[in-house]
């Protein structure tokens, strides 16, 4: 039984089933980073703010002078959600006669020894590099709605300036998942930590009589009214905007034994130009499971022809049939000189439009964020443009592809009709 003192507090009368787990990894160190994502009611952000004062009181217990900062987008936000978060937390935990709360500025002290808990809004960049513990050092980090913080750069910013110090950190990253796949927290090719453990939580898990009955009916009802706002909004899944071009790709790593039994490989060239990068794929194919695995990729600007060649050949690329870009007959003549087995791809009417069809038509597009990272962000990222008055606009986007055209010339001889420029 999980238990805490002064009193014997029953942790699980305080932190949901889905979260067990969890809580006996933070308190084992197994984990820095702990990326938290949920729908309404599923008590991430209750785990969370219970989390950092029990480690705080744990560590203090251990004779460890550690600190925490509780962060926002916007400082205005802070009273309000994490602040009153971690109060409640410390008044279910049964421990509020040990801390002292006070709100100019934000701030929370455990009494025994002085540790504190900090508040900043990610607003104020003077508040952010003043962010510092009197003693210790700040060991627990939380970043409370995290999508709404400007990107991966910020947060790893914010990161390097408060994660000094120390021998352990613990990091929160708790937020409902925005709607679009193409958000910066839902693409795991942008935002990732090594050895970060992910945890997807829902209301479902959560005791009944914790939500209460109003919250169960109205989530009951937008379910029966409308199920992809439910989704969205209480299983957490990011349903999309309407205008993803891709909707059978799975990002995740794939093994070498798993290339090495691919029963077809395929290899792709897309030509770059000043601005535009050189990409190219290396793809295996399952025809009867209707399957395409994409496993490694150079994608680079301003390569020359031949130090393009170079990288593909390092990639295991010389000797291989290479489908590329017919329209640039020069270079293909001249890296062909350089070794590389290339010839131009097949044109035909429409044949943008059929390639991509082709792929949407695949049970499953498989990437490796590692192996394959820009390859992972293009076709994940890929919408429909919009015009004027946010419609969507007939016909493929023609930018942000390149490793997608490039996948398109590698597979031109898997499609009915062979018809891919």
């Amino acid at each position: 039984m999980l238990t805490t003192s002064p009193r014997q507090v029953k942790l699980t009368d305080i932190i949901a089933p889905s979260f067990y787990d969890l809580h006996h990894d933070i308190a084992a160190g197994g984990h820095t980073f702990y990326k938290l994502a949920g729908g309404r009611g599923s008590t991430k952000s209750s785990f969370v703010g219970t989390e950092i004062p029990l480690g705080i009181m744990r560590d203090a217990k251990a004779g460890k002078f550690t600190n925490a900062a509780a962060l926002r987008r916007y400082g205005v936000d802070l009273k309000d959600s994490v602040y009153t978060q971690l109060l409640w937390a410390i008044d279910k935990l049964g421990v509020s006669h040990l801390w002292k709360a006070s709100l100019s500025p934000l701030r929370l002290t455990y009494k025994p020894t002085g540790q504190q808990i900090l508040f900043r809004g990610a607003d104020d960049p003077m508040k952010m590099k003043s962010i510092k513990a009197p003693r210790g050092y700040i060991k627990y980090l939380w970043f409370e709605e995290l999508d709404e913080f400007e990107g991966p750069e910020k947060i790893r910013s914010i990161q390097q300036s408060v994660l000094r110090g120390g021998p352990k950190f613990t990091v929160f990253y708790s937020f409902n998942p925005p709607r679009s796949q193409r958000s910066w927290v839902n693409d795991k090719t942008a935002f990732s930590e090594p050895g970060m453990a992910e945890h997807h939580s829902t209301y479902l898990t959560v005791p009944r009589e914790w939500l209460g009955s109003e919250f169960l009916l109205e989530a009951e009802h937008l379910k029966d009214v409308k199920p992809e706002a439910y989704e969205h909004e209480y299983m957490g899944v990011a349903t999309g905007t309407g205008g993803e071009v891709f909707t059978n790709v799975k990002v995740r790593t794939i093994s070498n034994e798993e290339v090495n039994a691919m029963p077809r490989h395929r290899f792709g060239l897309d030509w770059g130009f000043a601005v535009d990068p050189f990409a190219y794929v290396a793809c295996g194919y399952d025809r009867k499971h209707r399957r395409l695995w994409i496993y490694d990729e150079v994608y680079q600007t301003g390569l020359s022809n031949r130090a393009a060649a170079q990288r593909v050949k390092q990639h295991g690329g010389q000797g291989k049939d290479i489908v590329c870009d017919s329209a640039e007959p020069k270079s293909i003549a001249e890296v062909r000189g350089y070794g590389l087995r290339v010839r131009g791809a097949k044109k035909g009417p429409d044949s943008v439009e059929y390639g991509i069809h082709w792929l949407q038509g695949l049970d499953e597009i498989v990437i490796d964020p590692k192996r394959s990272p820009h390859a992972a962000k293009e076709f994940t990222r890929y919408e429909l443009d919009r015009d004027a008055r946010g419609e969507f606009k007939a016909g493929y986007p023609d930018h942000d592809n390149h490793c997608i055209d490039a996948v398109r010339y590698a597979c031109e001889d898997d499609m009915r009709n062979v018809r891919v420029v």
